[in-house]
């Protein structure tokens, strides 16, 4: 199937707009923030600010991997800026946002990929609003082990990697430094390492995987103890990515989350607009969190 051809009707959402929607843009771009929202051109960003989800991401704007499907930009990233997690906690502190979503751009150019950097975004958040439910979605850090230590003990709600694509797909759009095995190991040191943590991870479809490999990769995420997953439909950012091979139908994302449930899952999110952050997940999240026993450290 050619990216050139007419999306589905299904894949038409509404411009972004609206009072809320618009006083998140204002206050993130007044400090200078930087949301995947944007950078990665999600199709439901009016949607999930207006809601009061927002992914805010850290560690600049410029990836120092090169992925076919992503609009994130690659290259050189600029300095740490050590000011960034007060900015980051002082902009959602003000928003009053329920859930948010703290991502960051790969960095193999810092020893700990950016952990620590990550960790105390977190921490500053908590600070501020200990209510707050927050989702930590983070790169592989090289399968560096005290790294993702390092973002755990900074007690995000959720810890989430993305897989991103199949098996057999990932040698083909994927970095060459990232790995469909690494990432599983990364699930699942994280799950092991903290049991009482929510797991999350990720698929695109539409790259040429067959649905065979799709229940396959859900199995794998299962198998290392992943609690959530989401799907969603692989939307060419450019004519310099990857291609969309299909559009799967609305039926066979349904298929694909009774698919899940079927393997464990505790939360599946699986629909042609679902994104790794979407924000069906925060009602599951915070219930969650509600009927955990014990105050929180």
């Amino acid at each position: 199937m050619s990216a050139s051809e007419r999306k589905p009707s299904w894949l038409k959402v509404r411009a972004p707009g609206g009072e809320d929607y618009v006083r998140v843009k204002e206050t993130l771009g007044r400090l200078g923030l930087h949301t995947v929202c944007q950078e990665a051109r999600c199709p439901n960003v009016g949607e999930c600010w207006g809601a009061g989800t927002a992914t805010v991401m850290v560690l600049g704007s410029v990836c120092s991997r090169h992925c076919r499907f992503c609009a994130v930009g690659s290259g050189h990233p600029d300095p740490t800026d050590g000011l960034e997690p007060e900015r980051v906690a002082e902009a959602l502190t003000a928003l009053g946002l329920r859930y948010v979503v703290l991502t960051m751009v790969d960095r193999d150019d810092l020893p700990d990929g950016g952990a620590a950097h990550m960790a105390s975004t977190l921490r500053a958040l908590r600070s501020r609003r200990a209510d707050l439910l927050i989702e930590a979605l983070v790169g592989d850090f090289a399968g560096h082990h005290p790294d993702i230590d390092c973002v755990l003990g900074a007690r995000p709600d959720v810890f989430a990697h993305n897989i991103e694509v199949t098996r057999r797909l990932t040698p083909l759009v994927r970095d060459g430094r990232c790995s469909y095995e690494r990432s599983l190991e990364v699930l699942e040191y994280a799950k092991r390492a903290a049991p009482d943590r929510l797991v999350k991870s990720s698929l695109m479809v539409g790259l040429g995987e067959s649905d065979a490999e799709v229940v396959e990769a859900l199995g794998d995420l299962r198998r290392v103890g992943a609690d959530i997953v989401t799907l969603g439909q692989y939307l060419r950012p450019s004519e310099r990515h990857a291609p969309v091979e299909r559009y799967v139908s609305p039926e066979q994302f349904a298929e694909y989350e009774r698919a899940g449930y079927a393997l464990g899952f505790a939360f599946v999110a699986s629909g042609p607009l679902v994104r790794s952050s979407y924000h069906a997940a925060e009602a599951f999240v915070g219930g969650r969190r509600a009927m955990a026993s014990g105050p929180r450290e």
